[in-house]
């Protein structure tokens, strides 16, 4: 049973370890000269990034429809109340860890928009 719980948390830790050019702490890239300030204007963007939140309450709403769907399809699936509990703490990290990524996904959209907004050709 330690090896199931290990083989679940590993690819967590890898996934985590990979994000340090993601959400709030994006770098975009920038075609042509950047000025002196860009340092400080990065910055800047970076911190209105983080003022959204990762987990809000979407996030909640997520890991509950999420939760309800894997024990519905469980229960129809199997006929039977069997590990309708695994299904549904399955579902709701399915559904949380979706609604944390599009989350994520807009913070960076936020630092790329507002570096636009201060004058840098951001391509990507």
């Amino acid at each position: 049973m330690p090896y199931r719980k290990f083989s679940l948390i590993l690819p967590a830790l890898m996934v985590v370890g990979a994000c340090s050019n993601v959400g709030a702490n994006y770098q975009p890239i920038v075609d042509g000269p950047v000025g002196p300030n860009y340092n400080a204007d990065l910055a800047q963007c970076q911190a209105l990034a983080r003022s959204q939140p990762t987990v809000d309450s979407r996030t909640a709403g997520a890991a509950a429809i999420g939760a309800a769907g894997a024990a519905g399809t469980k229960a129809i699936i199997d006929d039977s109340a069997s590990d309708l509990g695994r299904a549904a703490v399955a579902g709701a990290l399915v559904g949380a860890g979706a609604s944390a990524i599009s989350n994520t996904q807009n913070q960076e959209v936020i630092v790329r928009n507002c570096m636009r907004g201060r004058g840098y050709n951001v391509v990507g």
